[in-house]
């Protein structure tokens, strides 16, 4: 398989997902805590991530990265013990 499919089907998922982890959120089907949304957006936006720094789209990185670290954090914030 040519290196730019490869590199453009990555980029392609990494949309899909960060796409699906906003329409779930959005019709209530999952919490924006959730570990499902949080994991859909940090693996979407490394996905994203290795296409945009393949292509040279480093603005697109670093956004990602952002992102990334957002979702990271929501992931293993410490929480109150209930």
């Amino acid at each position: 398989m040519p290196e730019n499919l490869v590199i453009n089907v990555v980029g392609w998922t990494g949309g899909a997902l960060v796409l699906a982890a906003y329409f779930l959120v959005s019709t209530g089907r999952v919490k924006g805590d959730s570990v499902l949304y949080q994991l859909l957006n940090l693996v979407g936006s490394a996905l994203i991530i290795a296409n945009s720094f393949h292509f040279g789209a480093f603005p697109s990185v670093a956004v990602n990265g952002v992102w990334i670290l957002i979702a990271a954090y929501a992931l293993f914030r410490p929480r109150p013990k209930t």
